[in-house]
């Protein structure tokens, strides 16, 4: 068991604001003396209250909630060792003491048919002690993944539906329901035994320890090249609101921008009126326009999810450019321009693009300077000095030609020209990586996250 804070419960809650604040919720010191009131006032036997208590002082935005959740669970433990509800749930056994998967399976869709919570939070309890236990070399340790491995709650769908329909006839609307509530009970069940693992292992190594690979991370601190499908689906829903954001900040950067540059040729001539003091500053009429915008974009698996997300935000802010051009590639470039309207679907774009668009001529492996090569063949024109040239990828090009010099001449042809790259800085060069290369050609940006890609992209858009 981890002891609370040195202060009693007002430490424990400062180490908790602490760690919200490290995994990338902000939490002002308003909303820590918030939180106190909270604890102060609430029955503090009573968890549930305290959680939604706390989470509506602490928390800004409902996508904090997951990583909230994670940390609560940690800093305020359901229990502490084993579970006494537990000691009420017998696994079953075979006649040689093995636990029964098949009739675990079975004991499992009934309680998930029943709904009983207590009941589910008991048995997560004895699955993660009996079969997510296991001996590493500091001692015992416990893992989620095998604690569910065999039972495999999401193969049980259909026992679960049986069980919750009973005798009730076959309707389809019936089904379906049965069918959404099933779906959600497993989903609540994987989680218990996920929070029962992370309980379990912060009493053994600590809850700081487990805080850094166990608490889910926040959407726009995915790693893009790392991302699961899950998280990859959280980030394309919170495309719309960085979009709005990044249109936000540059409607004001187009506000400041009217006033236009200092002429000071004029300002000091009409400061022969005042004694040469220049007191009325003239300035220069700005010519206000939309760029073009031309995206080079390497769609291959490697870098696929970055690449998704990336020519989303930039749909989302199709408003800000006069025109917008979208050019894939694997190892040959086309335009995929009509297939990214502001009103497609990702996933029906992204399929048709790769049954339709032509980015493959040799082996399908990515190669950049064979994609420049068709790029200039077939689209030069399309890069002018009233355009701003974005490319997306890793600049991996598996030890092929990197064709410098047909970027170099679309780099100096265009009016802005910037290189996004999902892969860590220092990763830049190894392997079959021609970053390094690329980079002296062109001004390139790290961009492994949407928290990164969004402040490279605010900062580098032309107004």
């Amino acid at each position: 068991m981890t002891a609370l804070a040195p202060h009693g419960i007002p430490g424990h809650l400062v180490g908790f604001v602490e760690a919200l604040r490290a995994r990338g919720i902000p939490v002002g010191p308003s909303e820590t003396v918030d939180a106190g009131h909270v604890l102060a006032n609430l029955d503090l036997i009573d968890r549930d209250m305290v959680r939604a208590g706390l989470a509506c002082a602490l928390l800004r935005r409902p996508t904090h909630r997951p990583t909230f959740d994670a940390l609560f669970d940690l800093w305020f433990p359901a229990a502490i060792g084993d579970r006494d509800a537990a000691a009420d749930i017998d696994l079953p056994r075979k006649d040689d003491g093995s636990i029964d998967i098949a009739a675990l399976r079975a004991m499992l869709a009934d309680m998930l048919a029943e709904g009983d919570e207590g009941q589910l939070q008991a048995l997560a309890a004895q699955m993660v002690e009996q079969l997510g236990r296991y001996e590493s070399a500091t001692g015992a340790s416990y893992s989620a993944y095998q604690a569910l491995r065999e039972v495999s709650p999401d193969s049980l769908l259909s026992r679960i539906m049986a069980g919750l329909l009973g005798g009730v006839p076959d309707d389809e609307f019936a089904s379906e329901i049965a069918r959404r509530t099933a779906r959600e009970r497993v989903t609540d069940f994987r989680r218990s035994v996920e929070a029962e693992t992370r309980r379990r292992s912060a009493e053994r190594i600590g809850r700081e320890r487990v805080s850094n690979y166990g608490v889910p991370r926040q959407a726009d601190e995915v790693d893009f090249l790392r991302a699961s499908e899950t998280e990859l689906v959280q980030l394309r829903r919170s495309v719309h609101a960085l979009a709005r954001l990044l249109a936000s900040r540059l409607a004001q950067r187009r506000r400041r921008s009217r006033r236009g540059e200092i002429d000071l040729r004029r300002t000091l001539r009409n400061s022969m009126s005042t004694g040469g003091v220049p007191i009325d500053l003239v300035t220069r009429k700005p010519r206000p326009s939309r760029p073009e915008l031309v995206i080079l974009c390497d769609v291959s698996g490697s870098v696929a999810g970055f690449s998704q997300f990336t020519l989303l935000l930039v749909s989302a802010l199709r408003e800000q450019f006069s025109k917008i051009r979208i050019f894939a590639f694997i190892d040959a470039s086309d335009e995929v321009t009509e297939l990214f309207g502001p009103h497609s679907d990702l996933a029906t774009s992204m399929t048709r693009m790769m049954a339709e668009a032509d980015l493959v001529h040799y082996d399908g492996h990515s190669d950049y300077g064979n994609a420049l090569s068709t790029f200039a063949e077939k689209f030069a024109h399309v890069v002018t000095s009233r355009t701003s040239l974005l490319v997306l990828g890793d600049a991996r090009s598996n030890y092929r030609d990197p064709n410098l010099d047909t970027l170099r001449r679309f780099v100096d042809t265009a009016k802005h020209a910037y290189w996004l790259n999902p892969e860590q800085r220092n990763q830049w060069g190894s392997g079959d990586s021609a970053a390094d290369d690329y980079e002296q050609v062109i001004e390139m940006h790290e961009c492994r996250n949407a928290k990164q890609l969004t402040a490279v992209v605010a900062g580098i858009l032309p107004i």
